[in-house]
């Protein structure tokens, strides 16, 4: 299809690739990010149904994919928008392997000007849609993962800890507040200890739901003694990598 006005985006999604692609695969993951009776089927010569929550219908076939990089798919609209009837432009998605999870690019060639700039606004607000719906599968275990953190602080025990940290934090994972600034899980696990070591007893726990918004948490959290006073409160902003494993954290306390 030779069409000459292309508009193109790209976004980082905070997810691994297979993860990414799946929501191009799957009709019900499709319609997360689309609207409830939106479908696809993910095959050359397959079905492209997209189905906006005003009532709007687009209409399209796939025409190209190569599994976890890239698809492309026919796109136009049923009945409402006649200069862009059913399958008349076409969007291509590509994904590749980015620091922080996939970077995505967004390419729909269309047949005008003045069609391509009005899609436009639309791509912006749909593919912000597809980000945070890919990452809220993505870190569907945000809350478990910081308890495990909060577990990590908690454990006196070096070998203990050390596999607490290992399954809720990266290597070279980051954690900054008024008492630390450091790099690695093994300069945290330290840092960990000496807390110990300085106030022996205190336990930090999780207080209220993780707020999340893609790849970045705000955590609330409460310290008390081992008598159960409470010795102080905060907020962690957390920030996960693509595996949902956490990255760094800043620590705001009062």
């Amino acid at each position: 299809m030779n069409l000459p006005h292309p508009l193109e985006r790209t976004l980082v999604i905070r997810a691994p690739r297979a993860v990414v692609f799946r929501f191009f695969t799957d009709s019900a993951r499709f319609a997360r990010w689309w609207g409830e009776g939106s479908s696809i089927r993910a095959e050359v010569g397959g079905e492209v149904r997209i189905r906006y929550p005003n009532g709007i219908v687009a209409l399209g076939a796939v025409t190209a994919v190569d599994a976890d990089r890239s698809i492309a798919f026919t796109y136009g609209y049923e009945s409402t928008q006649p200069e862009l009837p059913a399958g008349s432009s076409l969007v291509t998605i590509t994904l590749d392997d980015h620091p922080d999870g996939t970077l995505l690019q967004l390419r729909h060639d269309l047949p005008g000007e003045q069609l391509r700039d009005a899609h436009v606004p639309g791509w912006r607000f749909q593919l912000s849609q597809f980000a945070n719906v890919v990452a809220d599968e993505a870190m569907a275990a945000a809350a478990d993962t910081c308890d495990r953190w909060f577990e990590a602080w908690a454990e006196a025990d070096a070998a203990r800890r050390g596999e607490l940290l290992a399954a809720c934090t990266t290597d070279d994972v980051t954690m900054q507040d008024r008492w630390a600034c450091l790099t690695g899980r093994g300069e945290l696990s330290a840092h960990i200890a000496g807390t110990h070591h300085h106030m022996p007893g205190v336990v930090m726990k999780r207080n209220g739901d993780v707020r999340r918004c893609q790849g970045t948490a705000l955590v609330e959290w409460a310290a008390s003694a081992s008598d159960g006073r409470q010795l102080g409160r905060g907020t962690n902003v957390v920030r996960f990598a693509a595996d949902g494993r956490i990255a760094g954290v800043v620590g705001l306390h009062g």
